[in-house]
């Protein structure tokens, strides 16, 4: 048995092997992934610290720790070595997310430290598709221009709240989050169905790899809902996806959010996998 009482903190030397790691389950690890291939493990340009448990040559588990906290094929040993490093260091993320085994673990050893989450999604399902969606794509359903960020930004915080149960405004009164929305924008990765300078869809694609990528922030308009509008949506931004970027795309879902799930399954989507997230 592995006995490494230690977490180090990882740099561009590990690269090579931490996306090894990364890549034996790339759905599951896109988001980790995306970050390290765009950046790499520096933690200036990373925004936080990629902690590893194992030798070097030898590295079995990952923890990626920035604005949110996420461990990649921890078992008890490496969870255990994670949560302590995160206890010296203190709470510096905003959420702990990730497979459900690995989070559930790492929050019982932090909570007695950190204090009670604001709120914990105890079941998020991991869906994933990787064929063309069986239901008709709405045509509609486009890339975001940059001078629509005016447009686009009020329904990205009305599904922020709605989703995470705060305003994204707290704070810093907005700014990198009206950035993160900019940024993808910029960079092609925000999809809309706009209709006389009204959003009635939208969704995100957050995190790119070769092998996957995710999509997130998945919203309709509340008055225009029940009309088909997500099924249709996803399935455009879907084919984007695939055409554009990876050839698997995936999201998680709260496992109560019965109705975005049933959309995802309309759409194609199955189930891979299931997360957890805690939320400060």
């Amino acid at each position: 048995m592995l006995r490494t009482s230690a977490s180090r903190v990882l740099d561009d030397n590990d690269r090579d092997e931490v996306l090894a790691l990364l890549d034996a389950d790339p759905v599951a690890n896109v988001f980790v992934s995306s970050r390290v291939r765009a950046v790499g493990l520096n933690p200036a340009r990373l925004g936080g610290q990629m902690w590893g448990f194992g030798t070097r040559g030898g590295l079995v588990s990952l923890c990626y720790a920035g604005a949110n906290m996420v461990p990649v094929n921890a078992g008890p040993e490496a969870v255990h070595a994670f949560a302590d490093r995160a206890r010296k260091q203190g709470r510096r993320c905003s959420s702990i997310v990730g497979p459900v085994d690995a989070v559930s673990l790492l929050w019982e050893r932090l909570e007695p430290h950190w204090g009670r989450a604001r709120a914990i999604r105890w079941a998020q399902p991991v869906m994933a598709i990787s064929s063309r969606p069986p239901v008709p794509a709405d045509p509609l359903v486009r890339r975001v221009r940059p001078e629509e960020f005016d447009i686009l930004l009020p329904a990205c915080v009305a599904m922020f709240t709605e989703e995470v149960g705060v305003s994204p405004n707290l704070g810093d009164g907005g700014a990198l989050y009206r950035t993160r929305v900019a940024e993808l924008i910029r960079i092609g990765r925000s999809y809309a169905r706009i209709d006389d300078g009204r959003v009635v869809f939208k969704a995100e694609i957050g995190a790119v790899t070769p092998q996957a990528c995710q999509i997130q922030g998945v919203w309709v308009d509340p008055e225009l809902r029940g009309k088909g509008h997500a099924v249709a949506g996803m399935a455009a931004v879907v084919e984007a996806a695939m055409s554009c970027f990876a050839p698997v795309v995936t999201l998680y879902v709260n496992d109560y959010n019965h109705s975005a799930r049933a959309v995802y399954r309309k759409v194609g989507f199955h189930e891979v996998d299931t997360f957890m997230s805690v939320l400060f």
